[in-house]
Formats: structure tokens, sequence, C-alpha cells
């Protein structure tokens, strides 16, 4: 079965949730310099569900689906990043390493439901690493083997997260994971307070300031609702060879907004890592159009 091409409509929508996730690790860091990392994450998921359940209807998939997905995305997938971005890794790095999830994507994919490769997807998946190869020989000494670790962990969480949603397609996306974040609040909560303590946790709260406050409900409504919602609702309707390789933007755009924001270098590699990125990109969207007058002629 062909898999369906991808509208203009859809890219354009998977485009603006790679520019919101790619800023969101300054966005993170901004938020880290009064909040305990895991402190922050419970804070996130929280406002994720609250108050949208209100108004959105719990969908009909099963409680362990929700629970898997809510967990490996909350204390997974953001519970290790913000404890990375805290102190071990610069953000516009974290951005590039977190894109490894593209290729366990696929390969979950590719193992749980026969998902085929095809062609142009091998060669722009091919030159989409080599610009990850690119920075990946770049890395310096302000970055940690364990904040390296961690983040590689968070994208394996993310990875897996996304094939949890995509065994529940006809559930709406946004109630999935506003119900979802319901699951994530607590085991953060927990943790925090072994990690943490409650002394840290109640003093950054009580602390916060309207910026933080801010940066808070950004994460929760920009990244969690409006993301995964968006994230989840392509996913359900392409293969993940598809929709997966444009999170390789999501790194371009990290590295600008950390240029801009926070001042992080931009020299020459990084352009051409970009660029590479964005020719993957190009195949993987272009590559439709081509192969169908080959397979017809």
């Amino acid at each position: 079965m062909t898999a369906p091409a991808l509208s203009l409509r859809h890219a354009l929508l998977a485009l603006a949730v790679t520019m919101v996730w790619g800023t969101n690790f300054v966005v993170i860091k901004v938020g880290l310099g009064q909040l305990p990392p895991l402190t922050f994450a419970a804070l996130r998921f929280a406002f994720a569900f609250i108050p949208a359940a209100f108004f959105l209807k719990r969908p009909d998939v099963p409680i362990r689906n929700l629970a898997a997905f809510g967990v490996l995305i909350g204390l997974g997938q953001f519970g290790l990043l913000y404890i990375a971005l805290h102190s071990m890794i610069l953000p516009g790095l974290a951005s590039l390493v977190m894109q490894s999830q593209v290729f366990i994507t696929i390969g979950l994919s590719m193992w749980l439901t026969k998902e085929r490769l095809r062609g142009f997807q091998w060669t722009a998946l091919a030159v989409g690493a080599a610009g990850l190869a690119v920075i990946f020989s770049h890395i310096d000494a302000s970055t940690t083997v364990l904040g390296l670790g961690l983040v590689l962990c968070a994208s394996l969480c993310w990875a897996l997260g996304n094939t949890v949603q995509r065994a529940t397609p006809s559930a709406n996306s946004l109630a999935y994971v506003v119900w979802a974040s319901a699951f994530s609040v607590p085991p953060l909560v927990l943790v925090a307070l072994v990690m943490e303590g409650w002394p840290a946790m109640s003093a950054g709260v009580a602390h916060a300031s309207v910026t933080t406050w801010a940066v808070i409900f950004w994460q929760s409504f920009g990244n969690s609702l409006f993301g995964y919602a968006a994230w989840g609702f392509l996913l359900a309707r392409y293969p993940a060879a598809t929709i997966s390789p444009f999170a390789l933007l999501i790194p371009v755009s990290g590295m600008a907004a950390s240029a801009l924001l926070l001042g992080e270098p931009l020299p020459t590699w990084k352009l051409i890592a970009a660029v590479l990125i964005i020719s993957g990109l190009a195949i993987n969207l272009l590559g439709p159009r081509f192969a169908k007058p080959l397979q017809t002629s």
C-alpha cells in the first residue's frame, strides 16, 4: 500500500511545530534560572492538564496507553531533558541530540508496523544524518558525558512515546495530550521530592518571576498542547518516515535561537550542518513527486 502524499497544509503544520519545539530549548533555559528541573516539568504538565481537561472529554483509549505516553513524555523525555539543560549541555546542542529520536522512531515503526522505506527516504535520512554528524564532530568541553547520555535517553523516550500514540490513531490528538499529561505529573513530583527536596521545590515556586510563569505557560500551551496535539495528528495520518524527518529542523531553529538570544556562536560548520539537514527534508518532501512518474514510466 502506497503511503499518502503529504499535503502543503500539513507540511506547514509540521514546520510550525518544529519551530516551536526548536526555540523551546532557549525558553527552557530561561525557566531553569529560577526553578529546579523536575519541579519545572511538573508545573508544565499540570497546567497542560488543567484547565483544558474541563473542556475536553477523555479520549476513548485504554488508560494504560495514556499512562504510558504520559510517563514517557513527562518524566522520560522532559524530566531528563530539563535536568541536562540545567547545567550539563547547551541548548543548541541539546536541540540536535534530541533528533536521534527521528531514527529511533522510524526504526520502531518499521519493526512494529512493517513500514518500508522508499529509496528517496533512505537518501533523505542519509543527508540529514550527515548534517547531524557534522555537529557531533564539533562537540566541545562545555558538554558533559552525563548530559549527552541524559538527552539521548530523553530522545529514546520521545520515540517510544510516538510509537505509543500511533497505536490510537482515531483518538482526538489534543484530548489525548491533555489527559496523558495527568499521568506525567505524579511521577515528576515524586522524583522531584526525592532528588530536589520540598524546600527547593517550594522556594522555586515562591520566588518565580512573571517571566518564569510566562515560560511555564508557554511550555504548557505552546509546546505540550499545540506541539504534541499537532504532531500526533500528523503521525496518525502519515507514516513515521514521512513526519519524523521534519524534526531534523528543530536543531536549526534551536541553534538560531540560541545564537540570537543567548549569544552562542554560529560558525561555518553549523551553517553547513543546517544546509545538509534542510536538504534532507527537501528530498523527503519532494521525493514522492519524482517517484510517481518514475514508477509509471
